[in-house]
């Protein structure tokens, strides 16, 4: 289910207590609760990360445009697409970046069967850029208009270029006009800096992220876990040796060394 944005200060609502959750507490070992825990604290993190790799673009994010100070790409209700600048940002370092209006966050998914992507905006209407490289958002259709390339930008870590079907590039420049906004259209035809973005995303959609998380948790196993798949008390020594092999992936092994321990000593 796909859960609705949230914004730094905003704050979070109260859980109701559900009975399904209750017996599922009672029901569960320590170790299962520490991986539905850390499953949990994945599914609701709603901090936003850099994406690294075209791998990462999934799910809500912020296309942060380089310009001085640091805005992103936004639309208004009729479509229209601008820079906007951005508040949420620590020193004007643009890997900080965060949304604070639902104006500015896009959410990003592949086109079925090709390596393409389409980024819906806050009003339901896909990003588009017609062939005089004007962008705008007032589609709710998928066309060659709407569908974009994500491409990482060579010697560049960490920052894309967005490519149009006609392969031109999503560009920004700074206003000639006094206190003027920064202009965006997709009509550049070579990659420079002008081309060059930041894709912010929702930390619970990061693929490595949760890969982490969900590896964490199956480290964490309890005393009492250990000794029940022994059959005997351990000492202190043999706890933390299991914890170790639980970690370096040769916990069974291990187990299977003590068990077999229990037996020679059973009949020595």
């Amino acid at each position: 289910m796909v859960k609705p944005l949230s914004f730094k200060g905003d704050k979070k609502p109260k859980k109701r207590k559900r009975t399904e959750a209750e017996r599922f507490v009672e029901a569960a070992g320590p170790s299962d609760l520490a991986v539905a825990a850390t499953a949990e604290d994945a599914e609701n993190d709603d901090s936003w990360v850099s994406a690294d790799a075209v791998g990462d673009v999934q799910g809500p994010v912020m296309i942060v445009l380089p310009t001085e100070p640091p805005t992103c790409l936004a639309c208004d209700a009729n479509g229209k697409i601008f820079a906007d600048p951005i508040v949420n940002i620590i020193d004007a370092n643009p890997a900080s970046a965060e949304p604070h209006d639902v104006r500015q966050v896009w959410v990003a998914n592949k086109i079925y069967g090709t390596e393409n992507f389409r980024f819906k905006g806050r009003y339901g209407k896909y990003l588009s850029c017609d062939k005089y490289g004007i962008l705008s958002a007032t589609s709710e259709a998928i066309s060659s208009l709407e569908t974009w390339s994500v491409i990482p930008t060579p010697d560049t870590p960490g920052t894309f270029q967005l490519q149009s079907q006609r392969e031109t590039f999503l560009s920004v420049k700074e206003s000639t006009k006094a206190n003027g906004a920064p202009d965006v259209r997709g009509d550049a035809t070579e990659i420079t800096f002008d081309t060059t973005l930041r894709i912010r995303m929702q930390a619970r959609f990061k693929p490595r992220i949760k890969a982490t998380k969900e590896e964490k948790a199956k480290e964490k196993i309890s005393r009492k876990e250990l000794e029940q798949a022994v059959g005997r008390r351990l000492e202190e020594d043999e706890v933390r040796a299991l914890k170790k092999a639980r970690r370096e992936g040769d916990y069974h092994e291990r187990l299977l060394d003590l068990k077999s321990k229990n037996k020679h000593d059973k009949y020595g």
